[in-house]
C-alpha cells in the first residue's frame, strides 16, 4: 500500500520536500495558503552544497539553465571600499567543491522546483489553508476537511503555527536588525559588481550581487533598530529612507542605491535551535525547525539539504518514525552550526571602532598573505554532499 504524505507550504523548502518524498515512493499533497506562486521576493544565493542537494532530488541541471555563477565573492570596507577579504567562485568553486556557486530569483527556483514535483506526481493544491495537524498525521483544513496521512511535513517558514504548536510553543524573537531588499535593472546599476560583494560598515551592511540580464541587480541592505514595532514582519520600504541609511557609504555603494524605486522592509527574526524537530508523524523542515539569518546566504541551501536527507531516510528506512528519527539526528548538528555561524557574521560585518579596525585587518591580511586558509574556512559549508551517516 502506497504511502502518502502532507508538505505544509510550497516555498522553495516545501517543494524539494515533495519531489524528495515522492522520490521515496510517497503519495505527496502540498498545501499553499496562497492562490498563486507569485513572484515574490528577490535574489538568492545557492552554494555548492545547495547545488549537491538539487542534484539528489534531480532539479540540479535545470535549476542551472535559469541561473547564473558569479565569478567571486568579496568583503569590502563599508567607510573607504577597502577590499578586506575575496573568495574566487565560478570555475573555481567546480573544482573545489564538484558544483557551482549560483545566483537567481527566488520566483525561478520556485517554479522549477514546482514543475518537478508536479513531475513526481506531487499535488499541488494552492489556496489551501491547514488549520491544524496532529501527531497521528492528521490535517483539518480551514474548509473543515479533514484528511489523515503517513507524514506530515512542515514547511511553514520561520513563523510556523505547527512548530510553536507541538514544539517549543515560542514565537519567533526579533533579533534588533530589519532589511531592505530591491531589484534594480542591469541598465540603471552601473558599474554592476562582479559577483558577490558585500560592505560592511558600524551596525550594518549592504549586499549587491547580479541575477542575470533578465532580472537586474539583487541588493539586500540591513541595519539595527532597538524594536520591530510594524504591524507586518514583511512591508513596502520607503527608498528614501534605504538611501539615507547607507549615505556615508562609499561612492560605488551608493550609486547602486539610486535607482532602487521599489523596495521591501522587513523585520529579521530567529529562535534557538530546537531540541526535537520530530514528534508522531511530524516533522519540521527548513525555516520552521532553524531559520538562517541572511549572514551566511544559507537559508535557501539547509532547507533543500533537509530534503534531500529527509529523502534518502525514508528510501533507506520503511519504517517512518525510524527514517524521521534519523533525519533528525543527521541534520540538527549541521544547522544548528550553520545557525550559529550566520549570527556571528552579523557582528562581523556590523561591527564599529577599534573592533572593526582590527577584525577587518586581521582578515584582510590573511587574505592577503594566505588566500588558500579563507577558501578552506567555508569548505564545512560548501563541500558538503548528501549521504546518510
Amino acid at each position: 500500500m502506497t504511502r502518502n504524505a502532507a508538505v505544509l507550504g510550497a516555498g522553495p523548502g516545501g517543494l524539494a520536500g515533495a519531489i524528495a518524498l515522492a522520490q521515496a515512493a510517497m503519495a505527496v499533497t502540498v498545501f499553499e495558503r496562497a492562490p498563486q506562486l507569485e513572484e515574490v521576493g528577490a535574489g538568492l544565493q545557492l552554494s555548492p552544497n545547495a547545488c549537491h542537494a538539487l542534484e539528489a532530488i534531480g532539479a540540479r541541471a535545470a535549476i542551472e539553465a535559469v541561473a547564473i555563477a558569479p565569478p567571486q565573492a568579496q568583503l569590502r570596507s563599508g567607510r573607504d571600499d577597502r577590499l578586506i577579504f575575496a573568495n574566487p567562485l565560478g570555475d573555481i568553486a567546480i573544482a573545489r567543491y564538484g558544483a557551482p556557486y549560483l545566483h537567481l530569483h527566488r520566483a525561478d527556483l520556485q517554479h522549477v522546483l514546482a514543475q518537478r514535483a508536479q513531475a513526481a506526481g506531487a499535488d499541488l493544491r494552492l489556496g489551501v489553508a491547514v488549520a491544524r495537524v496532529g501527531p497521528d498525521g492528521g490535517v483539518q483544513l480551514e474548509t473543515g476537511e479533514a484528511l489523515v496521512f503517513d507524514l506530515v511535513l512542515a514547511a511553514d517558514g520561520v513563523r510556523s503555527s505547527v512548530r510553536q504548536h507541538w514544539f517549543d510553543g515560542a514565537a519567533p524573537r526579533f533579533t534588533g536588525q530589519a532589511a531592505w531588499r530591491a531589484l534594480v535593472p542591469r541598465e540603471l546599476a552601473q558599474p554592476s559588481p562582479a559577483g558577490v560583494t558585500v560592505w560592511a560598515g558600524p551596525q550594518r551592511h549592504l549586499v549587491a550581487y547580479d541575477l542575470g540580464p533578465n532580472r537586474g541587480l539583487n541588493l539586500v541592505a540591513v541595519t539595527e533598530r532597538s524594536a520591530w514595532v510594524e504591524p507586518d514582519w514583511r512591508q513596502r520600504g520607503d527608498p528614501q529612507e534605504l538611501r539615507a541609511a547607507f549615505a556615508d557609504f562609499p561612492a560605488a555603494a551608493r550609486r547602486l542605491l539610486e535607482p532602487v524605486a521599489d523596495c521591501q522592509f522587513w523585520g529579521l527574526f530567529d529562535h534557538a535551535p530546537l531540541p526535537h524537530w520530530v514528534r508522531g508523524k511530524i516533522a519540521l523542515l527548513g525555516d520552521s525547525a532553524h531559520p538562517m539569518l541572511p549572514f551566511l546566504a544559507q537559508g535557501a541551501a539547509m532547507a533543500i539539504e533537509d530534503a534531500a536527507i529527509l529523502g534518502l531516510c525514508l528510501q533507506a528506512d520503511p519504517e517512518i518514525e525510524t527514517a524521521l528519527a534519523r533525519y533528525q539526528r543527521q541534520r540538527r548538528p549541521r544547522t544548528a552550526r550553520v545557525q550559529a555561524v550566520s549570527r556571528a557574521n552579523a557582528k562581523l560585518f556590523h561591527a564599529a571602532g577599534l573592533r572593526a579596525s582590527l577584525q577587518h585587518g586581521a582578515i584582510a591580511l590573511v587574505n592577503h598573505m594566505a588566500p588558500g586558509l579563507g577558501q578552506a574556512r567555508l569548505d564545512w559549508v560548501y563541500g558538503w554532499r548528501p549521504a546518510l551517516d
